[in-house]
């Protein structure tokens, strides 16, 4: 499989777009630095509302040789670099999605970055789910440990969603109760979707982190959590990605691609959908190009004061620190 790398990541925080990845020993390493303000991609003005499409585009559709750059520095001042792109041939993971059997491919970056790690400490536990695709086991497993502390904080910042069997699994961990999700509709009748509770959910104070990547399952997740008065969301307004799509695995001569087909909205309790206008957080909290360039998390560290616990921003930034993988 080729595999076109910038060495760098973006993010969008608030309305604006940031370097929040470097991966080392690149070309993007001597050029850019964390913090970075992005105002212009490849002559792109880089906003919210055309992220996705954007990164869609020169990453996937059209990759570049290189990415040609227009930065703000925390400090303000401005610069232009053009950033080689690295292509290799990567390995490739297949992994099997339990909703309904179909696929999807992951590079060996995307795959090892995915998984969901937890820290523990005192009354808090902090869980961090980068991706819904973990099992009733793994579930089980996380939340049992969340039962020996007073508060779960649920960090869903960048969780792009994933399956529907992960997202009740999820909720019905957090609810004593059966707790409706939403309602699917498509061409046909009103279709309710229940979590069921689980044997011992997680009782004790919940806060969830989510930011413009939260889309899907996460954005679901942390709406249910508001509307059922379950627990607190902070961050960033969410991606407002829930339409429901499948995936159909194909295959060219010996290459297999998938073909995603959305076929239903998902409606709230409250009567409304969050596609394309995603969850407001109750208490809405960025970092700046300056915290990122200091390594600093406030939105984990306002959450940890929440919950009582002693976590300053510096700490609350290398708890989780991203592992960049070999290509």
């Amino acid at each position: 499989m080729t595999h076109f790398d910038t060495g760098f990541r973006l993010s969008i925080l608030g309305d604006n777009c940031f370097i929040t990845r470097i991966r080392p020993q690149t070309d993007a390493e001597s050029k850019l630095h964390m913090g970075d303000q992005v105002l212009l991609m490849n002559g792109f003005k880089v906003n919210r509302e055309d992220f996705k499409a954007m990164t869609y585009h020169f990453g996937a559709i059209a990759p570049q040789k290189s990415t040609e750059l227009l930065l703000r520095s925390p400090i303000g001042e401005e610069r232009k670099v053009s950033v080689i792109t690295e292509v290799k041939l990567s390995p490739v993971y297949l992994n099997k999605w339990t909703d309904d059997g179909d696929f999807w491919r992951m590079n060996g970056d995307q795959y090892e970055s995915d998984r969901a790690r937890i820290s523990e400490s005192g009354d808090v536990m902090i869980w961090k789910v980068p991706h819904f695709n973990l099992d009733a086991e793994n579930i089980d497993r996380a939340i049992e440990k969340a039962n020996k502390h007073a508060t779960l904080i649920l960090d869903l910042r960048g969780d792009s969603g994933g399956t529907g069997d992960s997202l009740k699994l999820m909720v019905g961990s957090l609810f004593d109760r059966d707790t409706k999700i939403a309602d699917r509709v498509g061409r046909g009748a009103l279709d309710p979707i229940v979590a069921k509770h689980a044997a011992h959910p997680f009782r004790g104070k919940l806060i969830v982190l989510v930011d413009e990547g939260s889309a899907s399952a996460s954005e679901l997740l942390a709406r249910v959590v508001q509307l059922e008065n379950r627990g607190m969301v902070i961050g960033d307004k969410t991606s407002g990605a829930v339409m429901e799509a499948h995936i159909h695995l194909e295959h060219m001569v010996t290459t297999p691609y998938g073909i995603a087909v959305t076929d239903a909205n998902l409606i709230m309790s409250d009567g409304k959908s969050l596609e394309k206008t995603g969850v407001v957080p109750d208490e809405l909290l960025l970092a700046t190009g300056a915290d990122l360039a200091a390594g600093r998390d406030p939105v984990l560290a306002r959450a940890a004061e929440l919950a009582g616990a002693k976590l300053d921003s510096i700490e609350a930034g290398k708890l989780f620190p991203f592992e960049w993988k070999p290509l």
